[in-house]
């Protein structure tokens, strides 16, 4: 199973949260801006599918089940582009804040640019492209498709339903970017992303961000909503919930089976390395005896692969070497000593 272990796995999310922390500030929020229409096309796609009178009075199921199987094309954009997600950026620093490589300040500061970014990207999307473009202008059913989501996400369930949906939305998101962090490839990754999201949207939980396209549209179209409704309402109690499936179900959870108490993890990024979650496992599928040289991403001699020792970029940037996997405490140290060797 070309792929990488649960344990390498939630390990370089924590690498990844390191790396994005040290992002400058400029780039993070182009990078955070460029997220927002890029899920901004999944949540339109969306809209348009649901513009469908006779199966909203008569299969609700059904046609809620065909528009989330294209929603995940905006989530696979974002993670193929290497945009920065609002939703997924909480999993990535929790984990790096667990793992000791970030302090709580960067944190905070990726989030609120990000989050900011991620605002500024969508509205522009839905107001500029979708809005102002009349994309939903050809016939009345699309504009009353746009007023019922919004009504259904902000008017409808209470402050409590939003907060416990949001939970459960972006402990899918979340899984579905982990999946993709885990698979080795491209297709892999696209199939790692899509089931995860299809699910959250079949059952209508609440993605902030994603909601920051539907409920704006559906104020800017007419809906029954007032601004302050919409961010008491559904942005804080969606946000709240976000960050409690993405920072506990996934990024702490996942940081206490596999990382802690853990001395260190060796990744791997070798193409066509032979690494399996029962060959290469730690945490709770720690099996002892297993050699070594798997463990660390060493091709097994006349094992089927798609290439030699070679690693990718990413590889190098994430690699055990690099300082995106060394603690705060020691890429201080590491500073000191470069110091006093200059001195």
């Amino acid at each position: 199973m070309d792929s990488f272990t649960p344990q390498q796995t939630i390990e370089l999310v924590s690498r990844l949260g390191c790396k994005k922390a040290h992002m400058r500030i400029d780039k993070l929020f182009v990078n955070s801006f460029m997220a927002g229409p890029l899920l901004g096309f999944g949540c339109a796609v969306l809209v348009s599918t649901n513009a469908a009178p006779w199966y909203q009075e008569n299969a609700p199921g059904l046609i809620r089940m065909i528009g989330s199987l294209i929603f995940p094309v905006g989530l696979t954009m974002i993670v193929l582009s290497g945009a920065d997600l609002w939703t997924t950026n909480i999993m990535y620093m929790i984990t790096s804040l667990l793992s000791r490589r970030i302090n709580i300040l960067p944190l905070l500061t990726s989030w609120t640019i990000s989050y900011l970014g991620n605002l500024a990207g969508t509205l522009f999307f839905m107001a500029i492209i979708i809005g102002y473009g009349g994309v939903f202008e050809e016939t009345p059913i699309y504009k009353q498709a746009a007023i019922r989501i919004a009504m259904q996400k902000c008017s409808q369930p209470t402050f409590h339903q939003i907060f416990l949906r949001a939970i459960g939305a972006n402990w899918l998101v979340c899984l579905a970017v982990y999946g993709s962090i885990q698979a080795r490839e491209v297709v892999s990754k696209i199939a790692a992303i899509w089931w995860p999201t299809a699910t959250f949207v079949a059952l209508a939980l609440d993605h902030t961000i994603a909601n920051m396209f539907f409920i704006p549209l559906g104020i800017f179209l007419g809906a029954d909503i007032t601004v302050g409704t919409y961010v008491w309402k559904s942005m804080v109690a969606s946000t709240l919930g976000n960050i409690v499936g993405g920072g506990l179900f996934v990024g702490a959870m996942y940081w206490y089976l596999y990382l802690s108490g853990e001395a260190g993890v060796a990744v791997g990024f070798n193409i066509g390395a032979e690494e399996t979650a029962i060959e290469g496992g730690a945490g709770p599928l720690r099996i002892s005896g297993r050699d070594p040289d798997a463990m660390n991403g060493a091709a097994t001699p006349g094992a089927g692969s798609s290439g030699g020792q070679l690693m990718s970029g990413i590889g190098r940037d994430l690699s055990d070497d690099s300082m995106y996997a060394k603690t705060c405490v020691e890429r201080d140290r590491a500073r000191s000593q470069q110091k006093d060797e200059k001195v």
